[in-house]
């Protein structure tokens, strides 16, 4: 299978997760124009189950290094594989609750408030399970994160001041899912192996661990459709089926899980060089590309006072600052 055995290029790649995990929302808000949101979420779940099969079939069962797919998949201890699957039913109500709050309070909004919060947790919580890299540089750069998040929420609350459509609820709903986001990576993590070219016997290969991850996705989502629909469904949506959505938009929300996937795949193939901790860190510096999107694309803050372009820009600051803090820690 095709691994990463060069830190240089695992955090090339990190960045690459950021990229993706800072950009698939844009296709919730392209869809959603038209579309009710549980109807995206349910194609969204789809692409990611199917880009990691995909991924399994040909990057995860090429070359000789590891195992390749089908033969890691006969091979892995139930437990393992249960693990995988818990990861991605811990992930998938926490982004049906990031979800929600980019509905309620805009994507560069919850986003930072959101990933913000997982990414703190998160580092602390996989760098006890691999601690790999330098405490002092993660704890500069978990603290710089925080300070964004600080300065992300004053942002919002300078906007409510002028805007009275602004309500505290998404911000809440979004710091919810970003706690619960925080966990999910340790779980598909505790199904992995650390040495990818030789892993060890009962252990699943990255590849593999996504599969199982998006299969925990895709069957866990009717569990919480009902909450996503509590919250961001409109009178209209109530007659729109599933099958009444044209292809495009229903490509649309899959586009948006692959985009989403291919993220994740690169952060559980550069954590073999970089660690967990580092990985997942640098990939939740997705928040610096979501808030781009949400102020230049989508004009989430039009019409906000100035107060909150500066406190913007200091989340910004922190949030650059908190990613190159993580990078140097190895």
């Amino acid at each position: 299978m095709f691994i990463i055995t060069h830190y240089p290029l695992a955090v090339v790649v990190c960045f690459l997760t950021m990229l993706c995990w800072g950009s698939w929302a844009n296709t919730q808000k392209l869809a959603t124009q038209s579309v009710p949101t549980t109807i995206f979420y349910r194609d969204y779940t789809y692409g990611i189950l199917f880009l990691s099969v995909l991924l399994a079939f040909t990057l995860g069962s090429v070359g000789s290094s590891g195992r390749s797919f089908l033969a890691d998949l006969a091979q892995a201890d139930k437990q393992n594989l249960l693990y995988a699957l818990v990861g991605g039913f811990v992930f998938n109500i926490a982004n049906i609750l990031i979800v929600i709050g980019i509905e309620l309070a805009g994507l560069s909004v919850a986003m930072p408030i959101g990933i913000g919060l997982a990414l703190i947790l998160g580092v602390i919580v996989n760098y006890i399970l691999s601690p790999v890299g330098n405490v002092g540089l993660l704890s500069g750069g978990v603290l710089a994160i925080f300070l964004a998040v600080v300065f992300s929420a004053l942002a919002y609350r300078a906007k409510s001041t002028t805007d009275q459509s602004v309500s505290t609820r998404g911000l809440v709903i979004s710091l919810i899912g970003g706690f619960l986001m925080s966990f999910f990576f340790y779980f598909v993590a505790r199904a992995m192996a650390t040495d990818f070219a030789r892993p060890a016997s009962g252990l699943l290969t990255p590849y593999t661990a996504l599969v199982l991850f998006g299969l925990g996705v895709v069957v866990s989502t009717p569990l919480f459709l009902p909450l996503l629909r509590r919250f961001t469904s409109k009178a209209t949506d109530r007659t729109v089926r599933y099958g009444d959505v044209s292809g495009r938009n229903h490509g649309i929300g899959m586009l948006g899980g692959m985009v989403w996937c291919l993220g994740m795949a690169s952060s559980l193939l550069a954590s073999g060089e970089a660690g967990y901790a580092i990985s997942y860190g640098l990939g939740q510096g997705a928040t610096i590309i979501a808030v781009f999107w949400g102020i230049f694309i989508w004009h989430e803050f039009r019409g906000a006072p100035a107060t909150s372009s500066r406190y913007l820009t200091l989340m910004s600051v922190c949030y650059v600052l908190g990613l190159v803090l993580i990078i140097a820690a190895k």
